[in-house]
């Protein structure tokens, strides 16, 4: 099955979320601000788009203003080109800020490298020991143009989306208990050094002569309940993905996934209690890698 075919003519979204998301888009000025290196961010297009630069002075990246909690939260984003080894660009909501010993987040990761890859992840109540990544290759150079990168973050649920195709769904199960996120997060975008751990645990070094690295965002959408400390009301963002959304995403996944934590025997002999195991998956990621992941 080809990228083409994969992607097809239209993305089948669910009707209500993308009306509501085209409709929703907010102006960089309107719902972020500078979190560090603020020389190196430039807003453009009256606002609506701004660029994130890494040079040799310093990394450089933004938050919202608000802090939510739950919501559809989208921006399109073009990544540099060039040599990028251990480049990391993100698109996350997080509390560290607010819970730094306790804090939850889901993360949108972009690993520089010969080509760029995307990671996944979330946790809760600050369990960063018990990582649940996953990593895939794209249909596309994520260099070459924006492409849009979603998280939908509902009390029960986590989806998220590329191109509005859903990569990834995961539901709250009893085993998760406190490490699925529930508290107010804050979005962010950050780009930043990555070069310890983003090649394959530091082989390949980030590279400044072939700086300044610019990440560009635009498009950016929040459609979630901001925090209030007494608000009760809000929409729920809870519900499940539909038969054609859960299509594309197991189409995806059996051709694009290159790393899951749920397979990964060496890291965890004994998986995860919320893994859902599917055999497609097992088969399309023992091919990549034997050893890693072994048959369940």
């Amino acid at each position: 099955m080809g990228g083409l075919t994969f992607i097809g003519a239209v993305i089948m979204f669910t009707a209500a979320m993308i009306s509501s998301a085209e409709s929703s888009i907010t102006t960089f000025s309107k719902a972020f601000k500078p979190l560090y290196g603020e020389a190196n961010i430039v807003s453009y297009e009256d606002e609506g788009s701004v660029e994130i630069a890494m040079d040799e002075t310093t990394s450089s990246g933004f938050h919202s203003k608000q802090m939510y909690t739950q919501g559809y939260f989208e921006t399109s984003l073009k990544l540099p080109d060039s040599y990028t080894a251990g480049v990391v660009v993100t698109f996350y909501s997080s509390n560290n800020q607010k819970y730094p010993y306790r804090h939850d987040e889901i993360d949108f990761e972009f690993l520089g490298g010969g080509k760029w890859s995307l990671q996944t992840n979330f946790y809760g109540e600050g369990h960063v020991e018990r990582g649940r990544e996953e990593r895939y290759d794209l249909w596309f150079d994520p260099s070459e143009d924006f492409h849009r990168y979603a998280i939908l973050w509902g009390p029960e649920r986590i989806t998220y989306y590329v191109d509005r195709v859903p990569i990834r769904h995961v539901n709250k199960a009893p085993s998760i208990r406190e490490e699925f996120p529930s508290k107010e997060m804050r979005l962010y975008a950050t780009i930043w050094n990555g070069s310890d751990w983003a090649t394959g645990g530091g082989k390949y070094k980030m590279d400044m002569s072939y700086g300044p690295f610019i990440a560009k965002y635009s498009g950016f959408v929040m459609n979630g309940c901001p925090f209030n400390e007494t608000a009760q009301d809000c929409r729920d963002y809870g519900m499940g993905l539909t038969r054609v959304e859960r299509l594309k995403m197991n189409g995806f996944r059996r051709r694009w996934m290159t790393y899951s934590y749920c397979y990964d025997k060496k890291r965890y002999p004994l998986a995860l209690p919320d893994c859902v195991f599917n055999r497609n998956e097992l088969r399309h990621l023992h091919k990549l890698h034997p050893k890693t992941f072994g048959s369940n």
